[in-house]
């Protein structure tokens, strides 16, 4: 691979959403016609249909909408009895809905460091944080390669803990065959735009088993009401729209797919920069199927390395460029730097190419090939 042959014809988004529209633009056109045919545009059919269809692919019984990610995290630890003075292990590389949805309920996020490779929380790490007031673990599948689940799941049940994955990233991905969000008592989806699942807008869903907590997901994300005009407890409105329920229909239809054309893409990365010296590619545990949400890699001076790629026009992404636990809203816990060595140093390394299915093995190489030239002069 010569880096120096860098010709773009026209620049490389992170994500290009328009080009996935335009795949599937007369099913979602249709889509959109029912529902305003219908006009019945809040908890219709179109959401009835989704929650099963989307409970099922995740392997679980019972599916919930709500109105986004983090709207699915909130109510599902609400559901499961989390309130003031709970902990709740977290990892700290992620998004801050991990977080602050703990915090909102007034319960106390516990932060715990990574595994390098997966980027996801270390159960070894969340063993030596359980006190008497932990109540739920929430691992977080990060850039859509699963949590290592056995050991958490072993770790819940010695210790009696909810386990609530958040599964925003990480539809369709797979541990040792079964796929995430079917693990633990509760998984939390979102339908952002930008997620391998996304709408038109904001979205999210809880999935479970448990027929008393999808009752109480339902009461929640409707003011708490368990018929009209009767409330009970003290809710949310987080109800998932009709639209954007038809929408995600049809684009759950074509998942798999997509999901398959991220690993091709993957893949190409990965045989064009292997040994690349200064570039780390992402690794992918025995018996896990990563849906690459993300292609993260790690690379020295990445802010100088994501620069040059601007200038070569190819966009690229930090996530996260601050840990949790180094975050402001969090200043009064007490951590410091150098307490979660792992996740402070993918924190400066980190950094995501574009990957998504509409991208052509010609701009996949044309990236690689930028890589290699930004982190050579870097």
């Amino acid at each position: 691979m010569n880096p120096t042959s860098i010709h773009l014809e026209r620049p490389i988004p992170a994500l290009d959403l328009l080009a996935q529209y335009r795949s599937i633009e007369s099913e979602i056109k249709t889509a959109i016609f029912e529902v305003l045919e219908s006009q019945h545009f809040i908890l219709g059919p179109n959401v009835k249909a989704l929650e099963e269809e989307v409970s099922r692919y995740c392997e679980r019984s019972s599916g919930v909408g709500v109105a986004s990610g983090t709207d699915a995290l909130i109510l599902a630890l609400r559901a499961a009895g989390i309130g003031p003075g709970d902990e709740v292990i977290v990892p700290s590389f992620s998004f801050i809905a991990t977080a602050d949805s703990v915090s909102l309920l007034g319960a106390i996020p516990v932060f715990v460091d990574i595994d390098a490779d997966s980027f996801c929380i270390q159960p070894a790490q969340i063993e030596q944080r359980i006190t008497k007031r932990t109540k739920a673990i929430i691992p977080v599948h990060l850039y859509g390669h699963p949590a290592e689940m056995d050991a958490i799941l072993m770790l819940a049940r010695e210790h009696k803990l909810l386990v609530i994955e958040d599964n925003a990233q990480a539809i369709g991905a797979t541990y040792r065959g079964k796929r995430t969000a079917s693990f633990g008592d509760i998984g939390c989806l979102s339908f952002f735009p930008s997620k391998n699942l996304g709408g038109f807008g904001d979205g999210g869903m809880v999935v479970t088993n448990s027929q008393e907590i999808g009752a109480r997901l339902r009461s929640l994300r409707a003011h708490g009401a368990t018929k009209k005009y009767y409330t009970v407890e003290q809710g949310w409105n987080s109800r998932l729209d009709e639209i954007q329920a038809a929408i995600l229909r049809v684009k759950l239809r074509h998942l798999d797919n997509w999901s398959a054309g991220r690993r091709e893409r993957a893949a190409q990365y990965d045989r064009l920069l292997a040994g690349v010296k200064g570039v780390v590619v992402p690794r992918v545990a025995n018996d896990c199927q990563h849906v690459y949400h993300q292609y993260t890699v790690r690379v020295p001076k990445r802010d100088r390395v994501q620069k040059a790629l601007a200038d070569m026009g190819i966009a690229s992404t930090v996530y996260y460029p601050t840990p949790i636990h180094l975050q402001p809203i969090y200043a009064a816990l007490g951590y410091k730097a150098g307490d979660l060595p792992e996740t402070e140093k993918a924190a400066q390394e980190v950094l995501s190419l574009p990957i998504y299915p509409e991208l052509t093995p010609e701009q996949v190489e044309q990236v690689a090939q930028a890589l290699v030239q930004a982190v050579r002069e870097a």
